[in-house]
């Protein structure tokens, strides 16, 4: 695969993460006879990860080029587990950061970006959206708020896009503009463990809110402690640099974390209802379609995108949204697999998959996909795929799956 990322494989075999992880959860059909698939492709060991030793020593399988991504660790129904019962710590080095400073720099976010800016103090923090002019998903970042500057958490090898973005719209204000991914290396945990094991590697227990943060120590140095969702879960990031973040890693699982990758993190935010940047969030998706009603807001004035938005939450009308749906077998499903339903004789196509997971709750599969109006309704069934040689039968089932997870945001027919 050469320096081609994930991401880009996913894009030419949209089956291929959901077919690698599906083989790890159960490689057996439910007679316990060997499941006849087909293997994935060669995955690329990851050159340039601080962590690359330390999972390579728990033989994990870590796929990616510049931006690594663990799938598992061996054994995902405990990975899965301890995310819900224990904590589960998660490998998110691959983020990138974009770094703002000077006067202008709180107010020229603000007038951008979808959230709050300028009402945040040092230790505050939102998830905010950069959208397009049509109120479309461009960018979705965290934003740590500094006595001195704002940090933006971005997603993997969004950082570079990030910032020419915004240096498009800077003219003659007090903003400087900077990456500093190189610095940024987060790490991950959620479950019922998670804060209290934080607190006690680093010294300092993680803020009330969301997105707030707060500074621990570890190794001597600085440990910022975000209270953070995980995959649709309470939880809490992690970031102590590059520089020490092995050694916090093994303080983590010294303390009680257990090791987890993509696959079970999937699993759980499919459950949870969670959109994944990417996966189910793209140039092609309003805010309120994807349930990201926490990452915006509605009485701060203009920005980008905002008359879109706030016509939408005054007149409604969205064409699609967001909703799960189980799935009548555990065999994965592509993403971009169509819902089709037969309407009086007349097949019609109404809606997309976006995300296939393992549903430990349901005991079968599960997806995320997007709905058409007005067929959103729970147990409402679809076929997948071609109605002629379908993969399967999909209904729509409440969110969140499971119990635990965070209350989903936006409206349900």
């Amino acid at each position: 695969m050469g320096t081609n990322t994930l991401r880009s494989t996913a894009e030419r075999d949209p089956a291929w993460t959901m077919l690698g992880g599906f083989l790890r959860v159960r490689l057996t059909d439910r007679g316990g006879r060997p499941r006849r698939t087909a293997p994935p492709p060669n995955i690329e060991r990851v050159q340039n990860s601080p962590l690359l030793a330390l999972h390579r020593e728990r033989n994990a399988t870590v796929a990616g080029g510049a931006a690594p991504l663990v799938l598992a660790f061996g054994d995902v129904p405990a990975e899965y587990r301890d995310a819900r019962h224990g904590a589960a710590l998660f490998d998110q080095t691959e983020r990138g950061a974009v770094e703002l400073r000077g006067a202008d720099a709180a107010s020229f976010l603000h007038r951008l970006t979808a959230n709050e800016v300028r009402k945040l103090s040092a230790g505050q923090g939102v998830r905010n959206l950069l959208l397009s002019a049509k109120g479309k998903v461009l960018f979705d970042f965290d934003l740590c708020v500094e006595s001195e500057r704002l940090l933006l958490s971005t997603q993997p090898a969004q950082a570079s896009a990030l910032l020419k973005a915004l240096d498009m719209y800077l003219f003659s204000e007090k903003v400087a503009l900077a990456d500093r991914s190189a610095e940024h290396a987060p790490l991950a945990l959620c479950g019922p463990a998670a804060l209290d094991i934080v607190a006690r590697v680093c010294g300092a227990a993680a803020p009330a809110l969301p997105y707030h943060w707060t500074l621990g120590q570890f190794a001597g140095a600085p440990a910022r402690i975000t209270r953070q969702p995980v995959a649709g879960s309470d939880g809490v990031r992690v970031d102590v640099g590059p520089h020490n973040v092995a050694e916090l890693w093994r303080a983590l699982l010294t303390a009680g974390a257990t090791p987890a990758g993509r696959i079970a993190y999937d699993c759980l935010r499919v459950e949870a209802g969670w959109a994944e940047p990417g996966d189910d969030i793209d140039e092609n998706v309003y805010p309120q379609e994807a349930r990201l009603e926490r990452a915006f807001a509605l009485d701060k004035g203009c920005y980008i995108g905002q008359e879109v938005v706030a016509k939408i939450d005054t007149y409604g009308g969205l064409n699609k949204r967001l909703v799960a749906l189980s799935i009548d077998h555990d065999n994965p499903i592509p993403r971009g697999t169509r819902l089709w339903r037969d309407d009086g004789g007349e097949w019609r196509d109404l809606g997309v998959c976006t995300s296939w997971a393992y549903s430990f709750v349901l005991d079968t599969g599960l997806v995320l996909a997007y709905v058409k109006r007005r067929h959103q309704a729970l147990a409402g069934r679809f076929v997948l795929g071609d109605p002629q040689q379908p993969l399967g039968q999909a209904t729509v089932v409440p969110l969140p799956v499971r119990p635990d997870a965070l209350a989903v945001t936006g409206e349900f027919e």
